[in-house]
Parts: C-alpha cells; sequence; structure tokens
C-alpha cells in the first residue's frame, strides 16, 4: 500500500495536494544518482554553474504569479505579500552568484622559490538541505544555490506543508539545463529523513527549523561525524532607546513582530523601550496594530494571514492565556477582529510582562508581542541577553555609537540599528546559543559548503 499526505490550506481546512511519501528504495535511488552525478558537476566551471543558476532565477520570475499563488494556499501569506518571497529568492540567488568567484577563489600564500603553493575550495559531496513552511523558499536558496555554485549535488527535503516548493525549485533548475542527478527532491517523512541525515553518501545536512528539530537532526547524524548547518529558533529582541525616532521605530518594529503573522525566525518577539518613551511607543504601537486586517490569504485586502495549521494558532494562545494569567495585560480588543478558523489568531500586544512568562523568554511564531519598559541601556542589555536564543537584535536610536556599543555586548549573530526581520545576503547569518550553528548567505557561508585542499607543489630543476 502507498503511503501518501495532504497538504491542507490554512485557510479553509481544504487539501490543496496530495503526495505520496518517498519510500527506501527512493532514497536509494537518489543517493545513488547523486553520488554519480557529483565528479562531472564538481568539474564543470564555475562561470557554467552560474550560467545555469541564473537561467533558474529567469524561470522563477517568470513564473512569479503562479508560485506565489501556491505559495498562499500552502502556508496562509496574505496574497499581497507572497509575491515578495519569490523575489527576494531571485535577488538572494543572484548576490550569492556574484559573490562566488571571490568566495571560491584559490587562496595563495607569499611565493616560495622553488614551490607552487595554494589552497584550493572543493566541494563536500552530496548536500541534503531540510527546509521549513515558514520561508519556504528564501530558507532553501540560502542552502540550495551556494551549494550548487560551489560544485556539490544536492538532495532537497521540504516542509510537508510546502512541497510544491520543492518541486518547482527543482522543475526551475531542470529547465535552466542542470544535469540529471544534481539537484533532486523528495517527499520524507521523519523515519526516512533520519535515515537519510545517517546515510554516510550524505557529506553535510543543512536544517532549518525549530530547536527540537535541530537537535532530532543531531542526533540522527550521532556518531558520523558529518558536518552540518543548523538554523533554529529565535526569541529576537527590540530596544527602543530614548533618543528613537519613534515614529519610525513604531511603524518598523510592528511589522518586524507581526508580518507573515509572527511566523519567522528572526520575528520581533520581545520589545524593551527606555520608561520616557514607554507610554507613546505603547499608544502608538496599538494604534497600528488595531489596522491589521484579518482574513482570507487571498484576499488581496487582508494583511494578516491564519497561522500556518490550528494547532500552532493554539500552541500560541495558550501563551498569552498563561501570561495574562500571570498578570499580563492585552492592548488589543480582539472582538473587533473576524477569524474564520481555528488556525487565525487576531494580533495581541501585551504589556505588564516579564521574564518569569513564557511570552518573553519561549519561541512564540505568532501575532502577539509583549512590552516592557527599561530605565536604559544597562538594563536593555540585560534583559535581551537573558535568553535561551539569540538570532537577531535590533537597537533603535540616532547614536550610531550607543548602538556599536550596545550591540558589542550582545549575544547574537546579527545586530541591527534601525532595522529589523531582515537578511542582508552580504552579510553572514549566523545563531548563537540555541538559535543554531553554521553560518549561511555572504562570501563566509561558502566555507561550510566546501572543505579546504593544499597543494604544495616542489619544482625540481
Amino acid at each position: 500500500m502507498i503511503r501518501s499526505f495532504q497538504t491542507l490550506s490554512p485557510a479553509d481546512g481544504s487539501v490543496v495536494i496530495e503526495r505520496p511519501w518517498a519510500t527506501g528504495d527512493a532514497l536509494e535511488v537518489a543517493l545513488s544518482a547523486a553520488v554519480s552525478a557529483a565528479p562531472g558537476w564538481e568539474s564543470t566551471p564555475l562561470t557554467q554553474r552560474q550560467v545555469i543558476v541564473e537561467a533558474a532565477v529567469q524561470w522563477l520570475e517568470a513564473n512569479e504569479a503562479r508560485l506565489a499563488k501556491e505559495l498562499t494556499q500552502q502556508m496562509g501569506r496574505p496574497i499581497r505579500y507572497a509575491a515578495g518571497e519569490i523575489r527576494g529568492t531571485a535577488a538572494r540567488a543572484r548576490t550569492m552568484s556574484a559573490l562566488a568567484p571571490d568566495a571560491l577563489a584559490d587562496i595563495t600564500p607569499p611565493a616560495k622559490a622553488g614551490f607552487t603553493r595554494f589552497i584550493r575550495r572543493v566541494p563536500l559531496g552530496v548536500v541534503l538541505v531540510l527546509s521549513p513552511w515558514n520561508y519556504p523558499w528564501l530558507t532553501a536558496v540560502n542552502a540550495i544555490v551556494p551549494a550548487l555554485l560551489s560544485g556539490n549535488v544536492v538532495l532537497l527535503k521540504h516542509s510537508d506543508q510546502t512541497p510544491l516548493v520543492a518541486e518547482r525549485f527543482v522543475e526551475a533548475f531542470t529547465a535552466a539545463g542542470l544535469p540529471a542527478g544534481v539537484f533532486q527532491y523528495l517527499h520524507m517523512d521523519h523515519d526516512l529523513t533520519a535515515r537519510a541525515v545517517g546515510d554516510p553518501r550524505v557529506d553535510f545536512v543543512a536544517f532549518t527549523g525549530s530547536l527540537a528539530g535541530g537537535e532530532a537532526v543531531h542526533k540522527a547524524a550521532g556518531g558520523t561525524l558529518k558536518a552540518m548547518g543548523l538554523e533554529l529558533g529565535g526569541k529576537d529582541p527590540a530596544y527602543v532607546r530614548a533618543d528613537a525616532d519613534l515614529a519610525f521605530a513604531i511603524e518598523s518594529v510592528v511589522d518586524g513582530a507581526f508580518f507573515n503573522s509572527g511566523q519567522s525566525c528572526c520575528a520581533v518577539e520581545r520589545i524593551y523601550v527606555h520608561q520616557d518613551r514607554y507610554a507613546e511607543f505603547v499608544a502608538g504601537a496599538t494604534a497600528l496594530v488595531q489596522q491589521y486586517t484579518v482574513g482570507d490569504p487571498m484576499n488581496a485586502a487582508t494583511t494578516l494571514g491564519p497561522l500556518v495549521r490550528p494547532r500552532n494558532a493554539a500552541t500560541v494562545q495558550s501563551q498569552i492565556d498563561a501570561a495574562v494569567s500571570a498578570g499580563a495585560r492585552q492592548l488589543i480588543d480582539t472582538s473587533v477582529f473576524s477569524c474564520p478558523s481555528d488556525a487565525y489568531l487576531p494580533p495581541q500586544l501585551l504589556v505588564d510582562v516579564d521574564h518569569t512568562m513564557a511570552i518573553m523568554t519561549a519561541e512564540t511564531f505568532g501575532p502577539v508581542v509583549g512590552i516592557m519598559a527599561v530605565s536604559g541601556d544597562a538594563e536593555a542589555i540585560r534583559l535581551m541577553n537573558d535568553s535561551a536564543f539569540g538570532l537577531t537584535a535590533s537597537i533603535w536610536t540616532q547614536d550610531e555609537a550607543a548602538a556599536m556599543a550596545i550591540g558589542s555586548a550582545l549575544q547574537t549573530g546579527t545586530v541591527f540599528m534601525n532595522r529589523c526581520d531582515y537578511l542582508d545576503p552580504e552579510l553572514a547569518w549566523v545563531g548563537v546559543k540555541g538559535s543554531g550553528r553554521g553560518c549561511t548567505l555572504s562570501a563566509v557561508g561558502f566555507e561550510s559548503l566546501t572543505r579546504p585542499k593544499s597543494f604544495h607543489l616542489r619544482v625540481r630543476q
């Protein structure tokens, strides 16, 4: 009997697609094809790899409307925003392609008479990419494109909530002329994914997802000494200083907290505001949040769609309820929002919160954020660092020197000043503590997908 799964629309619970689960035999075929294709792809010049990446990007752009609609149907992002992820994927791929020649160039030490010496970056081999549903295109491209540019072959496993993204990625690269076996996908359940992770033919695992998911991947690879990159959860803070441009900070931080219904690893999940600006910030944020339109994500007027599944919405609501029971106060009258099903959750701001509450310490991944007043930089730094996570932190100020001083004291992978919830593909994307290990994006992101090979050639005359 063939086992299959269904992807249900968060909007109304309807079946978007049904696909069979891959079998152990399918995994064997895919890995054998990948291993066979690896030498030919490694020997392909980087310039030709770049041509294929560009052709695939152009395919994505030509199919933007269809891909955006599929994205909304699968994971619920409002259609008014969905095409932005396709454009972002194209831009990010092109940036990584532009960085590749320098990032992958030979490293040559000072000349030494009678010797030719250099370090060459060579591909690892088979890269297994495990991607999530929340930003299914952008999270996947972070690993896929640099892996291919580096000369690796790729096997992609996507979330069962966004399986069409995996199919379309491979479709794009196939249309671009990528040789067979170089880039494949499989729809794998947890058991088969664990088997793939532990398979000795897989040389590197790139995982994006929850902390628990990262721990499971690490366990599945146990004893293999396999290299991996883990981009995990976040509880990213924003600190609004007394000198901030408050109107700009309110608009940006609220968007950073609620875009994609808060379902982002780098979403703003806790806000600290200098006590002198606290009341004004809270009033402005409340007014802005009340302007959201909750509803069917296929409606162009919708600005806040459903969470990916009803159980995710229930988990977020349980954090809100627990905080309120412990003394937190809700600022948003949720009765003004119409929620079509259990997957929808109205936006919420919480005050009178503290770090004894999960809403300020555990990853929430939903449309709610807590706001605390702080006395100044020292208290803000202490609270921002009081977390099991460390992905990004944003500082809202007009004093760059202050932002540098605060940022240097923060335990985080990225420090923003007057920006949040953003990935710059020319900068390293990295987390500390429970937010993961390894690095994607930038020239540094190529390092984990290659290994150095030294050439030490003595010339005899």
